[in-house]
């Protein structure tokens, strides 16, 4: 009787693996290691002298970080991030917590999600155009309802006005994505064991120490995760900016993605000034990302991990110190 034949479980998983692993190292680890490397080099222009290393690698850097613009790009993209980000973070959890509550039972509750998260699928252009509308001088919508109300006495140019222009950018990503938060923190809670709420009701907890003392530390790691994804997509913030104002009035709304789409493709085409504005992107995102990750990790778990390895080696020790004794018998 012959062996049977084993299968190798191992060579399939490379298998089926195989094509992703191609496609992120072509699409996205080859473009990232070459956008990396020409932030070194003297690549720009349309028509590009040889490929070579400048004779100081980092002047393309020290330029970009010397730049007016570009810090005044960051700064934008961390208060416009900013002023959406918090009322986002608090309506949503407030939604969250309505969808999900046991004691009102809200009916129609797939109708309102739908409608909460359907800004989210709307394309950028469409959105860019719809608000360019609404804000038109003289004529737009705002300016019609704000005059119809008393509250102006002639139409307001929000396109001259830096601050205003800030807060429609800001309205416009809260407006977008404050659904999908609310469908995150709605997937959190229904993750949470019912039997904590169940003990805290008998318990004779309200609604709000129901959510404060159960809710709130069970959604910690949902809350990391909507927070970092928030950060790096704020810090990405690129579309919306563009389309809506073109990054006016005097750079008012202008990021840090519209100023490395500036330079790579406007005027001179300054291809390694871009790359290396996104490498330091790429750099603040990760050190934000490290930091929120340790000032927002489970201390509890940590602690008893502590314990645990405390534990571990006293009883390795007590092990080693036996045999030593046996053995001197």
């Amino acid at each position: 009787m012959q062996p049977q034949k084993r299968v190798s479980y191992a060579k399939w998983g490379y298998i089926f693996a195989a094509p992703f692993i191609i496609a992120f190292a072509v699409f996205t680890l080859y473009p990232l290691l070459y956008t990396f490397f020409i932030g070194f080099t003297n690549q720009q222009g349309l028509m590009a002298p040889p490929l070579q290393i400048l004779d100081d690698p980092l002047a393309k850097y020290k330029d970009v970080l010397s730049s007016p613009v570009f810090r005044t790009s960051l700064k934008n993209t961390f208060i416009i991030w900013g002023v959406n980000f918090i009322p986002q973070i608090l309506l949503a959890l407030v939604l969250a917590v309505w969808f999900t509550s046991t004691r009102r039972k809200i009916k129609g509750q797939g109708f309102f999600k739908v409608v909460l998260y359907m800004p989210n699928i709307i394309t950028a252009a469409t959105v860019a155009l719809l608000f360019n509308q609404l804000f038109m001088y003289p004529k737009g919508a705002v300016n019609d309802i704000l005059l119809n109300l008393g509250i102006i006495t002639e139409p307001y140019y929000f396109a001259i006005d830096g601050v205003a222009a800030k807060c429609i950018v800001a309205f416009i990503q809260f407006w977008q994505w404050y659904g999908y938060t609310m469908i995150v923190l709605i997937s959190g809670i229904l993750g949470i064991s019912p039997e904590l709420f169940e003990a805290a009701e008998i318990d004779g907890a309200s609604g709000f120490q129901q959510f404060w003392y159960v809710t709130l530390p069970n959604l910690k790691t949902i809350m990391l995760f909507t927070l970092v994804t928030s950060l790096i997509g704020g810090l990405n913030m690129f579309d919306i900016p563009l389309m809506f104002l073109a990054g006016g009035p005097n750079n008012a709304t202008a990021t840090a993605a519209t100023f490395i789409y500036d330079q790579a493709f406007r005027g001179s085409y300054m291809y390694n000034r871009a790359s290396a504005a996104s490498m330091i992107m790429f750099a603040i995102i990760a050190v934000l990302s490290a930091f929120t990750f340790y000032m927002l990790r489970d201390k509890d778990e940590i602690e008893m991990r502590k314990i645990i390895r405390k534990q571990e080696k006293e009883y390795k020790q007590k092990m080693k110190e036996k045999e030593l004794m046996g053995g001197g018998k």
